[in-house]
């Protein structure tokens, strides 16, 4: 058995095994998880194995045994723990991955049972179940306990917590006097979630203590801009990581000529943290110094009519610096895209030759006109360029109609593929139509099945998932059940196998499917299928009429039903919403990870807290306002000045990502102003912090914004700005909103806009050079001496070049 290795996952003699040799089987297959595109099968064997190690012994008394196949128990075995079984497992427990939400909470709740305190010692030894501790939990802890959580190796599991437990926990910490030492640390993304009010009260930062911090872009600002004052060496700023967030465009045009070339490298290194504005002033800037060394995709950054700048001799570089950044991210506006393509087609002479073209490439591969994919690669460079394309997020209709033309004529139909074929083609098997599939559904369904177990970040087209549905369906035993439910004889109801290998082709189920389905099958599956995005309204409501049927009303529901139905809730109406024992802010804060319920759902789920709880609006505290999430906007307005204000500014940020109603936003923005003061001196770190919540300023006091400050409003705020309150905008602000906030304006507040404010839009698209910058802090690093801009050292203007074709004549007759 030690000798099979990962022969183990295959192993398919089970008749003749015992208990021991199934417990020992189980250990050997951990290794399995590193097997791609055979876990439905794994599974299925490990399921069996359970069912043999566990004969004969309860659960109590193996649970430690089992390996990490203690996942596949379902939530009533799970109950029927003890606690001292579970304290006795908990070695093995902590360090299995996969487990389900439901799982978690029932565990936790066993070895918490056991253990009665909640301490650091008993805390540290949950690791993977660390996110079933409620938050009421976390706040009852002793604060010296919480301090020793953060630096202990069990922080590594705090990114597991919903945004309401980790709130809870830095509640705590500012409860008990000890935000300094707290807030120092904590680690990693958590620190996100330290507000920007708690940050401005607390000295003791340095770029060292920072590198290890993931910052939001309103901590950067604020943090970037307070080190700046104290340090003698701003270089260290630069290469502190997260802190390159905070650069903004003042603090790069106060640099030196020769500290900005000498520390360029430190944004490069840091470029997917620079925001599209940055990278556009770090382009101004460098085309204003340096222009002849410039990083070529730089110029992309720039307005379009700076691209002819690149002669035929670097198209070489320019393609390499631009093909290793997402353009996607770089060039946000459509029209601006086209002329950075138009410019690549030039360079390349709308043709690819050979594999070395493909290699200088990079990025740039995925942006490929189709007449270039169709016609314009040699045969020579085509697997290489294949290979590449598979890389590709999000190609265009075009683009795949393309690569699918280009694949039939290289291999033939689909029906006439070898099993190699179909596996090295399996990323482009969703560019196919059904009847192209039909064949390899039939011929290799396990190849069409790891394919589509690879697409898990995309929503693959619904024939692709008809496809693997069908390859599913026909491949299964589908046999009828014994005892039917009513109306149910001669329906093969799905089975938990195959849900499992369906994925997100489970939403290709018929209601009358869903609603035979059995409920042992349910119980297993209900995690699965509330993670199916494709779902229909009809689907869902069958799925919650299943959780109804299996266990009973919502009003028996536990928490763990309720964090297990994901997207199967969006179902419920307001009357079963009423049902639920919401008292839990945790059991409100796994509703509210949805974001598709209705307003009267929402203001169920609100109110239902509220009452199950006790606890009015002025009762409120931050985690309980992070936990309600979404359902805050069906907040009465008369109640928003009911919130403490000690609670609401420490979760700005948090209700500042709530796409709320125009009235809720002013009346947030309101509330804001106790906090940050009047519109008038807010800056950029406030701007940013704030959120959607900025869209809820008047008329008159947007028009009082600095328009300096127009770059540092979320994209989110700019299109939940009204179209009527977004016009009285003046052009200067409109042309200094910076590429990303021009790309959020959307077309309903383009409509009303002026010619001339149409004209700034663009400009702020374009990239133009509209910041203003001669307020610059002199100490943003090593300021630039008036030589440093003297145009007697700086090269010939290249717009003079440009718009003489004498001078160019000769300059190449000179050459």
């Amino acid at each position: 058995m030690f000798r099979l290795g990962l022969l183990v996952c295959f192993y398919n003699d089970l008749e003749l095994l015992d208990a021991t040799v199934a417990q020992v089987l189980l250990h050997q297959m951990i290794k399995c998880s590193h097997l791609r595109g055979f876990q439905a099968g794994v599974q299925k064997l490990k399921a069996e194995l359970l069912d043999i190690a566990t004969e004969n012994q309860t659960l109590n008394e193996t649970l430690g045994s089992l390996s990490d196949a203690v996942v596949g128990l379902t939530y009533s075995q799970l109950e029927s723990l003890s606690p001292e079984a579970v304290h006795g497992a908990i070695s093995t427990l902590s360090q299995v991955s996969g487990w389900a939400k439901s799982q978690v909470i029932i565990l936790s709740a066993k070895y918490l049972a056991h253990e009665k305190v909640l301490s650091f010692y008993n805390v540290s030894q949950m690791g993977a179940l660390l996110a079933g501790v409620s938050t009421q939990a976390f706040c009852s802890m002793n604060c010296k306990d919480l301090s020793q959580v953060l630096r202990s190796a069990i922080s590594q599991y705090l990114s597991d917590l919903s945004p309401a437990q980790q709130q809870g926990i830095l509640s705590k910490m500012v409860e008990a006097g000890d935000t300094a030492s707290g807030i120092v640390e904590i680690q990693g993304a958590f620190f996100k979630e330290v507000s920007l009010f708690d940050l401005r009260r607390q000295p003791g930062f340095n770029s060292t203590v920072l590198k290890d911090k993931e910052l939001g872009r309103s901590q950067a600002l604020f943090l970037y801009e307070l080190l700046l004052k104290t340090t003698r060496r701003p270089e260290e700023l630069l290469s502190a990581g997260q802190l390159v967030k905070g650069v903004t465009c003042s603090h790069i045009d106060a640099m030196s000529t020769d500290f900005f070339l000498a520390h360029f490298q430190d944004f490069q290194n840091n470029f997917a943290l620079l925001s599209p504005y940055q990278v556009n002033c770090l382009a101004w800037k460098y085309w204003e110094v340096s222009r002849l060394s410039m990083p070529p995709f730089l110029l992309a950054a720039l307005p379009a009519r700076y691209l002819a700048s690149v002669p035929a001799s670097q198209c070489v570089p320019f393609l390499i610096s631009l093909g290793k950044s997402w353009l996607d991210s770089l060039v946000l506006d459509s029209h601006k895209k086209t002329s950075v393509l138009r410019k690549v087609q030039q360079c390349l002479d709308n043709s690819i030759a050979d594999e070395y073209t493909v290699d200088i490439m990079g990025n740039l591969l995925c942006h490929l006109p189709a007449a270039i994919i169709d016609r314009g690669i040699s045969p020579r460079a085509w697997a290489t360029a294949l290979h590449g394309l598979r890389d590709c997020p999000d190609l265009n209709p075009k683009q795949k109609a393309a690569v699918r033309l280009k694949l039939l004529g290289q291999y033939g139909l689909p029906q006439h593929w070898t099993a190699e074929t179909t596996k090295d083609l399996g990323p482009f098997l969703v560019l196919f139509s059904g009847d192209e599939l039909s064949s390899i559904a039939t011929k290799f369904p396990e190849i069409l099945l790891q394919a589509a177990s690879k697409m898990a970040r995309i929503l693959p087209p619904k024939e692709f998932l008809w496809a693997v549905f069908g390859s599913v369906r026909n491949s299964s035993d589908k046999i009828p059940s014994s005892d039917p439910m009513p109306g149910c004889h001669g329906v093969a109801a799905p089975s938990s196998d195959d849900i499992f290998k369906l994925a997100e082709a489970n939403a290709c189920w018929a209601l009358e499917d869903l609603r035979c389905m059995e409920e042992d099958t349910f119980i297993r599956t209900v995690e699965l299928l509330g993670a199916v995005q494709g779902f229909s309204r009809p689907q869902l409501m069958t799925l919650k009429e299943k959780a109804i049927q299996v266990w009973d009303m919502p009003s028996y529901w536990r928490e763990h039903h309720i964090a297990s139905l994901g997207r199967i809730a969006l179902a419920l109406n307001e009357s079963e919403l009423e049902q639920l024992n919401l008292s839990s802010i945790d059991t409100v804060a796994f509703l509210t990870q949805q974001t598709e319920w209705s307003p009267r759902q929402a203001e169920s789920i609100l109110q239902g807290f509220l009452d199950d709880s006790g606890y009015n609006i002025q009762d409120l505290k931050s985690f309980h306002l992070v936990g309600l999430g979404a359902t805050l906007c069906a907040i009465n307005i008369t109640e928003i000045p009911l919130i403490k204000i000690s609670e609401f500014r420490v979760v700005v940020a948090r209700i500042g990502t709530l796409l709320c109603s125009t009235h809720v936003l002013a009346e947030f923005k309101r509330k804001a102003e106790v906090v940050f003061g009047d519109p008038t001196e807010w800056t950029s770190p406030v701007l940013q912090e704030l959120g959607t919540i900025a869209a809820g300023l008047t008329k008159a006091e947007l028009r009082m914004l600095d328009k300096d400050l127009m770059p540092y409003f979320q994209p989110s705020a700019i299109k939940c700005l009204p179209d009527e309150i977004f016009k009285e905008l003046s052009a200067e602000q409109i042309a200094s909103l910076g590429p990303e906030n021009a790309a959020a304006v959307t077309h309903a507040q383009r409509r009303r806009l002026s010619p001339l404010q149409l004209q700034s839009l663009q400009q702020a698209l374009d990239g133009a050079k509209t910041h203003s910058w001669q307020d610059a802090p002199a100490s943003a690093g090593p300021t630039r001496t008036s030589s440093s801009r003297s145009p007697a050292g700086a090269p010939l203007s290249w717009d003079l070049w440009l718009g003489c074709p004498l001078l160019v004549l000769m300059a190449k007759f000179l050459w």
